[in-house]
């Protein structure tokens, strides 16, 4: 929560344009929320996937696996846009040097 009380808000919403999809996720990436990111990549074929989380405020081992998945999904063709804070958070799992991690 944040100071004001109110719980932060997570959405994921995805835009298809041909063969590429394009998914925008804000807020906490968490246990809870994790697998609504994944699904969302993975409602609408694509050929090639960018997940947009520089909206995102909060990452944790949950969304890792699940940004993993879609690599393992989406070999050579998956792009993450990362906030600072998801950048740092793969950094420290070891994933800061993936082909698909762009720089935050």
């Amino acid at each position: 929560m944040d100071q004001a009380g109110a719980p932060p808000v997570f959405s994921a919403t995805s835009e298809v344009d041909g063969d590429q999809l394009h998914v925008v996720v804000t807020g906490e990436v968490d246990m809870a929320t994790a697998d609504s990111m994944l699904q969302t990549a993975l409602a609408e074929p694509a050929g090639h996937v960018t997940l947009d989380l520089r909206a995102v405020t909060f990452f944790d081992s949950a969304a890792i696996h699940a940004v993993v998945r879609l690599a393992q999904r989406y070999p050579g063709a998956l792009t993450v846009l990362p906030s600072r804070q998801v950048h740092r958070v793969l950094e420290i799992s070891g994933l800061g040097e993936q082909d698909w991690l762009r720089t935050a």
